[in-house]
């Protein structure tokens, strides 16, 4: 990710500017000028005409210095790099800072100070001696932040001093870069259920292209194609070589659901049952790509991503990819919703065979526990991480352990739905209730558990 921006360090003429020049004396410069008038005004006292020279030598070299400050005309051109320009929370990315200096002059003492939110570090800041005329100078810094974003960097500053240190000016360019600070992802186990197959795998419903001679969708013919597969009429009609289409497999869907409302969560920070629920989605949405699925991300509001085509999900693999980073840039800037319930979400769920369904909810009230219970019903399957916020907290009063006992009884009701439903306690590492939802799943298939032996589109 680049950003550039050529210009002059130096304001244009007018006397705003160069009064902004006279507000950059350093402390070296207010002194010597205050000094060069007191010097002056006891020699007009006195009748000193040597102490007057002396004052006036001290009072004009500091706005000597402004002056030819203030009229230096550096042209430079700086540019900003990011690797990478997407992160997860706790990595670090480098930034890489060029200045190029494309005037004929080399410049003088440079001061190199970029801009970056406090969270993710101090101001970084370079001093540069002396650039050549035509040279180059890089410098570079890293960033690291634990809490996921959207962050500015820049724009980029450059502060100008003269020889003696009288006046310092700070010149800006405008151009700016954005490090997008995602959700952590882990790796989960990959499982596969009795009767179930994988994103691609067989036993897929497969969408063939060539269903008799009278349905040909025919295409032009590649470098590589099988000769045998030319269809001759098409053929003899375009006039190129045309062969008939491979049958295509139809991916796997699964929708993961995230619950982000704020009635839902208690608590802040890195370690709130909220973030690890969004660290969660992440991880399943990246798993499921991985394993071949189609895969959208849905919350509690009816917001799909990536909510393109018909059906809102991704289709090829390089769709898959870039849906990927658009789906963690939403989870990167993901806050609490101000409703109250998932009838939002349940709307979107329209059809029949919704595939697989992931979902982490927060607590859930009987309200609540139906319109997820009814969620389950237009998906293939089921699996929800329910977080129990009184137990994210720490609480032990008795109306949160009376709290804690309604929760064991929505995951029994969730489970009776149909569910395959996993609580979530404090600090638990995600890949152990991935593996802890692939056993009571085979679990419940074993045992006969509503006649189910499989769901179409499969879990891995």
């Amino acid at each position: 990710m680049t950003a550039g921006e050529p210009g002059a360090v130096q304001d244009g003429s007018s006397k705003g500017g160069l009064r902004a020049a006279l507000g950059g004396l350093t402390t070296r410069g207010r002194s010597f000028l205050a000094a060069g008038v007191a010097a002056a005004v006891c020699a007009y006292v006195l009748g000193q005409g040597d102490l007057l020279r002396v004052g006036l030598l001290l009072a004009v070299l500091p706005l000597v210095c402004v002056v030819v400050l203030y009229r230096t005309r550096y042209r430079v051109t700086g540019t900003r790099r990011l690797s990478p320009s997407r992160v997860p929370a706790g990595a670090e990315a480098r930034v890489h800072l060029r200045m190029d200096n494309v005037s004929r002059l080399p410049t003088g003492l440079l001061m190199l100070q970029d801009r970056v939110p406090y969270v993710l570090g101090p101001r970084p800041r370079f001093v540069l001696d002396r650039v050549e005329a035509g040279g180059r100078r890089e410098v570079s810094y890293r960033v690291r932040s634990d809490l996921r974003g959207r962050y500015p960097l820049g724009p980029l500053q450059l502060r100008l001093n003269d020889p003696f240190g009288m006046c310092e000016l700070t010149r800006s360019f405008s151009a700016y870069d954005t490090l997008v600070v995602v959700p952590r992802t882990v790796p989960l186990p990959p499982l596969r259920l009795a009767g179930e197959a994988s994103g691609y795998g067989d036993g897929r419903q497969r969408s063939l292209a060539l269903a008799g001679e009278d349905d040909i969708i025919p295409r032009g013919y590649r470098h590589g194609d099988d000769l045998r597969r030319v269809h001759w009429r098409s053929t003899a009609r375009y006039g190129e070589l045309m062969v008939r289409r491979e049958e295509q497999p139809q991916r796997a869907r699964c929708t993961v659901l995230l619950d982000t409302r704020q009635v839902a969560y208690a608590g802040a920070g890195p370690d709130s049952a909220f973030e690890w629920a969004v660290s969660g989605a992440a991880s399943a949405l990246v798993h499921m790509l991985e394993r071949g699925f189609a895969v959208r991300l849905l919350t509690d509001d009816g917001n799909a991503v990536p909510g393109e085509g018909s059906d809102g999900f991704a289709g090829s693999t390089q769709e898959s990819a870039d849906s990927a980073g658009l789906m963690l840039d939403t989870l990167a800037v993901v806050g609490h919703s101000d409703g109250g319930g998932l009838s939002r979400a349940h709307d979107v769920l329209r059809g029949s065979n919704e595939g697989l369904l992931i979902a982490f909810f927060g607590d859930l009230d009987e309200e609540q526990t139906s319109v997820a219970a009814r969620m389950r019903q237009r998906a293939g399957a089921g699996v929800a991480f329910v977080l129990d916020s009184a137990r994210w907290t720490g609480d032990s009063s008795p109306a949160d352990q009376a709290a804690a006992g309604r929760a064991e009884e929505r995951l029994r009701q969730l489970r009776e739905a149909g569910w395959t439903a996993v609580p979530v306690p404090p600090g638990a590492e995600l890949p152990a209730l991935w593996q802890l939802a692939g056993q009571l799943r085979a679990d419940t298939e074993s045992a006969g558990n509503g006649g189910q032996t499989g769901f179409p589109g499969g879990w891995s």
